[in-house]
């Protein structure tokens, strides 16, 4: 039991950028942890990871369901505001903080069929076959999301620098994205 709560951090993490919302995530993780532990007498042993993630997964789908939310609006907050010792100079840091945060925005933008494999490969480190049981589809269909998803991912953070731009920000962002 003890190798699930090794995994809290990655449970958190998923159930974070599916939900939108951290006290949703919270209630999530809560809820698949209890599940988790009243099945543990199932779990077959190997990867313990990749066997909450999926218990997460799929609570995020019926929470889904019972709460009917499509588009939850919190945005995530950053997690440091000040100024780290031997950070880059200002200018540098609010070019570095409004790329993140365009990243998330744009992350934020995408379906939950795209969101999640991106969380489970870039964030999470998964292989494809883990994130093919954990999603439960076929590998094919996980590099097909994942390709999806890094293009639309590109396309929303470019939508949301444009927007950003147009609003009078553009010398914050001015030659920061490659």
């Amino acid at each position: 039991m003890t190798r699930l709560l090794a995994h809290l951090d990655a449970a958190y993490n998923l159930a974070r950028w599916l939900t939108r919302n951290e006290l949703d995530a919270e209630d999530v993780v809560q809820e698949a942890y209890l599940r988790a532990f009243s099945y543990f007498a199932t779990f077959e042993g190997g990867d313990g990871r990749g066997w909450l993630l999926t218990i997460v997964r799929n609570t995020y789908y019926n929470w889904l369901k019972q709460n009917r939310v499509h588009d939850p609006i919190t945005p995530l907050q950053e997690e440091a505001d000040g100024i780290r010792s031997g950070a880059p100079n200002p200018e540098t840091l609010a070019i570095e903080q409004e790329r993140i945060h365009l990243l998330r925005e744009a992350l934020d933008d995408l379906p939950t069929e795209f969101r999640e494999v991106l969380v489970l490969r870039e964030m999470e480190g998964l292989s494809y076959r883990r994130i093919s049981s954990i999603a439960g589809v076929p590998i094919g269909t996980v590099m097909s999301r994942l390709s999806r998803a890094r293009k639309l991912l590109q396309r929303n953070f470019d939508a949301w620098r444009g927007r950003r731009e147009s609003d009078g920000g553009g010398h914050v962002l001015a030659g920061c994205v490659e």
